[in-house]
């Protein structure tokens, strides 16, 4: 896949899609981007993926006027049969004439789109070990920024460590993962940190929060302080393109009984279920 892309108004060639070295997203990481999941070559969500980004672009002081339906117009070209694929989007402020971290007076963002196929991620029926990392991230992360470094260099350092994620830390409490969001199980209720500045609103996330209520499965949002992350018999970390993944290791402990547990599991199947439902 993602042979042809889609820049600025053109659909070309992947090799021949090229910006400006004096782009802002290429100088600063000034921008945005999302990313979108197709099922049966149906785009998941694109509404809430939409407001998400129009949340971000609004944070960046960058609004731009495409309705959800100017948006899809652009993705569907993109979009190959009806495999798991995703939709990854970045908008940049553009080109500016000289390098300046204020704003250019005339703003031509700069906006890419590409499509790939979305893998099966090693260890999801199995588990994946996490580490618990000291959140050094900056204040907005609720803005979906392609400036990553901090959340690249903690998932590297979890890697480094042998761990899939790395779960962030912040004053005592647990807030995300470096590239998803948390949920526990305490004493069978799902648990996962309330939408903020401190986290991104994962689309996936609130597909998991529908899916509990509408299955009797006991939930809420609240703070999770990390000796309870250390104490749950479950810890998840999902996202748009892995889903959702039970941690089985935390920092070198097991996790319950080392396997994915039942609440997992009955979440899992729902949302595979509820993912066929669409086509």
């Amino acid at each position: 896949m993602t042979e042809q892309v889609y820049l600025n108004g053109e659909y070309l060639p992947l090799a021949d899609a090229k910006v400006s070295v004096l782009d802002r997203g290429f100088l600063f990481g000034d921008g945005v981007y999302e990313v979108i999941p197709a099922y049966n070559g149906r785009l998941f969500r694109l509404d809430e993926h939409i407001a998400r980004l129009n949340n971000s672009l609004a944070g960046i002081r960058l609004p731009m006027p495409q309705s959800v339906a100017d948006w899809e117009a652009i993705f569907q070209p993109l979009l190959e049969g009806d495999k798991d694929q995703y939709i990854y989007l970045q908008i940049t402020r553009g080109y500016a004439p000289k390098r300046d971290h204020g704003f250019p007076e005339q703003v031509v963002p700069t906006v890419f789109a590409m499509c790939s196929e979305i893998k099966p991620f090693a260890g999801r029926f199995n588990g994946i070990k996490a580490v618990t990392l000291d959140d050094t991230r900056w204040q907005l992360c609720n803005i979906k920024a392609i400036t990553l470094l901090a959340n690249i260099l903690l998932r590297q350092e979890a890697l480094d460590q042998g761990a899939a994620e790395a779960i962030l830390v912040k004053n005592g409490y647990v807030s995300e993962g470096a590239a998803s969001n948390l949920f526990v199980v305490i004493e069978g209720e799902l648990i996962t940190p309330p939408k903020n500045n401190e986290i991104l609103p994962g689309i996936t996330r609130d597909v998991i929060l529908e899916l509990a209520e509408a299955n009797g499965i006991p939930y809420k949002e609240d703070i999770i302080a990390l000796e309870a992350l250390q104490t749950a018999s479950e810890v998840w970390v999902a996202s748009s393109t892995r889903e959702i993944l039970p941690v089985v290791e935390l920092d070198g402990t097991p996790v319950g009984d080392g396997k994915p547990g039942p609440v997992w599991q009955r979440m899992d199947a729902l949302l595979q279920a509820y993912k066929k439902s669409l086509s």
